[in-house]
């Protein structure tokens, strides 16, 4: 590991250690356990966190869904070739491309108007920067490398920071910043490279990333800096991701306070003022134009104490979460925030729930919890990463997403590996490699376990690892087994779902703590000696979620599972789940098709009955008396499926 100064004389390895990534050993092997370095005072005017994530590094994945998901994206990362990525960065370098380019957004004329081209190189580096974390496979980290040396070359061909891939190049970005009317989003695509490069600086301690990263945010600060605040405002008009965000990141990366000030530049007031004092103005929006915002409003608070950035993220957390999402975790129509009250409207639209905003929403809710520890935070994100995330993936391809509708009938559709490049592309590159980011976090003495995944946890401040085996969600508890070089004594917080009336805990065979408050978390202190087993037991149930605002529309759960009809492939051609450059990914005539209905009201619904000795398995009998199959909506691919249904 080699050792970059950090913010306030601090190494790279302390700075690491505070946001919950600790050190490799070279080669990728995990390092012996050994105290983690001591954190680093804040920045000035900085907040700390109440808890700490472990670092990807000190989390396995044993075998599950989520396992074979992870396999599944870093199959597909190592068949990609970067320097097809690379392609329109060196010609607008003026250097000559290495390789042909690829398709759909990266090249295809349609989308030349929304200057996207280059989008998917961030969210590659991103990806690759994680699954060179959660693996240590060198594979991983020598592309990160590759690439931030090949921008390094485009940045010293071009004379200046600035490397992008779309037409017109620095051109369109100069007009954008005069104030003239363009299309395209040029700082939506550039945030998507500043992430990439931070990432490969910090997880893949790529030395070459933290370079280009920094020309590239110094070339941004001297490029914004003779706009006036009423020009910059103008220019947030415009979509341009999480720039706040990562701006805050290379504060608290540097020291440099020129950083955090541009940080606080590119926060929307628009619409940071309005949430800030409690006020919805969320419908008719761009969904995902906001989110990434928001999640830089989380960072910049971080950065700089200000509270009216943190109340602006908590508030919209609990309008989005709370009030505007469907049963899956997921919101919107056509990428759209509508209005609560036409839920009924909206709901049964093939264009809703964009993946890019369940993967941003999570990215939310976990900083918020990190600040705030509540179950409620993490009660969301398991309903969204079963039921949003690991659902967006063909377990048989590792292809991903764009939307996932409620359309009854309506039939997942996947990209191809080198046609599409959606904004759901590059966010599924990264989605599937970093799963074991929120299973655990930590403070000082107590370790919350947050999600019910076969894993183990390293906590090498107490050289202790806990190990969690379970069948969850097939199975209603989790077992916990400490493995320790000698007794300590620590504190566990186990969540107490929503989802279970009844949450039981055994030490060692023996019932200890048994709560009757869903969402909260169950605590137990004890002096922990090898081999102690703890056993969370919980309550899993069929319920039935309506939309205050259109109770006779109506999705049915078990546990944090949403139960999907899975009604075949009735009308449809082989393949007519892959989509390459169709501009609304999601609506396709393959054949006539009539789902199923069902008869009822809201107080006398038909009875779901288990399938057998399936443990997730149900049927419901439709208004036309027919057995539908119910099943877990993540485990729906290649067939038709309905999430909600209207009573008739």
């Amino acid at each position: 590991m080699t050792g970059v100064s950090c913010c306030n004389g601090h190494s790279r390895r302390d700075f690491l250690a505070s946001a919950g990534v600790t050190a490799l050993a070279a080669g990728g092997v995990l390092a012996p356990l050994a105290p983690a370095a001591a954190a680093p005072v804040p920045p000035p005017g900085a907040t700390r966190a109440a808890l700490r994530p472990f670092d990807l590094a000190d989390v396995d994945l044993h075998e599950s869904p989520f396992l074979h998901a992870q396999r599944m994206t870093e199959a597909y990362l190592l068949r990609l070739q970067p320097d097809r990525m690379l392609h329109n960065f060196r010609v607008n370098a003026n250097l000559p491309p290495k390789a042909p380019v690829y398709g759909g957004w990266e090249s295809d004329p349609i989308w030349e108007e929304i200057n996207c081209h280059g989008h998917t190189l961030g969210h590659y580096l991103s990806a690759c920067s994680l699954a060179w974390r959660s693996t240590g496979d060198v594979r991983f980290r020598q592309r990160v490398e590759y690439i931030a040396g090949e921008l390094a070359a485009c940045q010293q061909a071009a004379g200046t920071g600035l490397v992008c891939a779309f037409p017109k190049g620095g051109a369109l970005v100069a007009a954008h910043l005069r104030g003239e009317k363009i299309t395209g989003v040029p700082w939506y695509t550039l945030h998507k490279i500043f992430a990439g490069l931070r990432d490969g600086a910090l997880l893949a301690d790529s030395d070459t990333s933290r370079a280009v990263l920094i020309r590239l945010a110094d070339w941004a600060d001297a490029a914004t800096r003779p706009l006036s605040d009423a020009q910059f405002e103008a220019m947030l008009d415009t979509e341009h991701g999480g720039m706040n965000e990562v701006l805050a990141d290379l504060y608290f990366m540097t020291g440099n306070t020129s950083y955090r000030d541009l940080a606080r530049r590119f926060s929307h007031k628009a619409i940071l003022e309005p949430l800030s004092q409690h006020r919805d103005h969320l419908d008719g929006l761009h969904a995902n134009t906001q989110i990434p915002k928001i999640v830089g409003f989380e960072r910049v608070y971080e950065a700089t104490g200000d509270v009216a950035f943190r109340d602006a993220a908590i508030f919209f957390w609990r309008t989005v979460a709370q009030t505007r999402s469907f049963v899956t975790g997921g919101h919107g129509d056509n990428e759209h925030f509508f209005p609560v009250a036409e839920f009924d409207k909206h709901v049964f639209s093939a264009k809703g729930s964009e993946t890019c905003c369940q993967h941003n929403m999570l990215r939310l809710t976990r900083a918020l919890f990190m600040q705030d520890p509540r179950a409620d935070y993490a009660d969301y994100y398991e309903r969204t990463l079963y039921n949003g995330i690991l659902a967006s993936q063909d377990p048989d391809s590792g292809m991903a997403t764009y939307f996932q509708g409620a359309r009854p009938g309506y039939m997942k559709l996947y990209h191809t590996p080198e046609d599409s490049f959606w904004c759901c592309t590059g966010t599924g590159m990264e989605n599937h490699v970093k799963y074991r980011d929120s299973i655990y976090f930590s403070d000082d003495r107590t370790l919350y376990v947050n999600l019910f995944i076969p894993s183990a946890v390293r906590w090498a401040e107490h050289e202790a690892v806990l190990t969690q085996t379970t069948a969850f969600p097939e199975a209603s508890s989790t077992t916990l087994r400490w493995t320790l070089k000698h007794p300590v004594e620590l504190t566990l917080k186990l969540r107490h779902p929503r989802w279970s009336k009844l949450a039981t805990v055994l030490v060692n065979g023996v019932e200890v703590v048994r709560s009757t408050t869903p969402g909260s978390y169950v605590e137990h202190a004890s002096l922990w000696r090898s081999g102690d087993e703890v056993e969370l037991r919980l309550a899993l149930e069929v319920s039935i979620e309506r939309a205050p605002t259109a109770p006779d529309i109506v999705a049915f759960t078990y546990g944090p599972l949403v139960l999907a009809g899975a009604l075949g492939r009735d009308g449809l051609a082989p393949g007519s789940d892959i989509v390459v450059n169709e501009r609304r990914y999601g609506s396709y005539n393959d054949g006539p098709f009539t789902p199923p209905r069902l008869a009822g009201d809201t107080e006398a619904l038909p009875a779901l009955i288990r399938a057998g000795d399936q443990p997730l398995e149900f049927t419901i009998m439709s208004a036309e008396q027919a057995a539908v199959r119910l099943i877990p909506y993540h485990r729906i691919a290649h067939q038709r499926y309905a999430t909600y249904w209207q009573l008739h």
